[in-house]
């Protein structure tokens, strides 16, 4: 069990449950069947804790030269070998869980997670480090629509919206570790941009993700656009705006990602709330 305590600790579990928990709510929108749907939550869940082990197996040494207490791999609590192991016996059972659902789902999903795999292997310390998360986050609402009977990509603006997430998310993660980060070699777009221009850039990136979701799911006809999706968008602009000012007003502090990342869970929330609008 303490092996098991350690793999899931290195996991990544937030954001691991997040991602996996906006899966499925994608697979309901699209009125998948229940056993296409749990098989894509299993799948995307297996997924993400290969991406997370991978990540801390990979970034152990590092962790260690600057004390991280807080990860299990460079703590000694589960060695490397079995790190490995696991992640990619995890990234093997993702693929295999993916199979059933179609060789397009399958496809989809092998193409996020190398993606994530590759970041994790070296272009996080390079300027190109954000195109992982536009590919992945990218796609990822295809993984709902490809894995329906009759499989199709989503819509446009929900690649937009997918894009916007991970950016936003790839320009905020990082922030609480830039210092971390310097003294250990990891400078991705975010290092190089700096705290306070990628929060507005991260924030600027939701917003945007809001439009194309409320013009988007209602066909360009801002008439035909629900209450519900209205009330979404007006909370992602209140937050990115509230983002933006503390940003330039204020020393940069773990406030900002949180902010952003609330902006980021809403958008999500707005494209879910579109239902099978986003299926192209």
């Amino acid at each position: 069990m303490r092996t098991v305590r350690a793999l899931w600790g290195s996991s990544h579990p937030g954001p691991t449950l997040v991602v996996t928990a906006l899966a499925l709510a994608l697979g309901i929108a699209t009125g998948l069947e229940a056993w296409r749907l749990a098989l894509l939550t299993v799948a995307v869940f297996a997924g993400q804790l290969s991406v997370g082990i991978s990540n801390d197996a990979l970034d152990a040494e590092r962790d260690r030269a600057v004390g991280r207490t807080d990860k299990p791999i460079a703590r000694g609590d589960v060695s490397a070998r079995v790190a490995w192991g696991a992640a990619l016996g995890l990234l093997a059972s993702a693929l295999v869980l993916s199979a059933p659902l179609g060789w397009r789902m399958l496809a989809a999903h092998a193409l996020a997670l190398g993606s994530a795999w590759a970041y994790n292997a070296g272009l996080k310390s390079t300027p190109w480090s954000i195109v992982p998360f536009l590919v992945s986050f990218g796609i990822f609402p295809s993984l709902a629509t490809l894995s329906a009977p009759d499989p199709s990509f989503a819509a446009w603006w929900a690649w937009v919206a997918g894009a916007s997430l991970g950016a936003a998310v790839h320009l905020t993660n990082v922030l609480p570790d830039l210092d971390d980060d310097a003294r250990t070699g990891v400078r991705g777009l975010p290092h190089r941009l700096g705290p306070r221009v990628a929060a507005i850039v991260a924030a600027l990136a939701v917003v945007g993700g809001a439009v194309a979701v409320l013009l988007g799911a209602a066909g360009g006809d801002l008439g035909a656009v629900s209450p519900v999706s209205w009330v979404f968008f007006a909370a992602v602009v209140a937050v990115a705006a509230v983002t933006a000012w503390r940003a330039i007003s204020k020393p940069p502090t773990r406030a900002l990602f949180r902010l952003v990342m609330l902006a980021a869970l809403l958008l999500a929330a707005q494209l879910v709330a579109s239902g099978s609008a986003f299926v192209a």
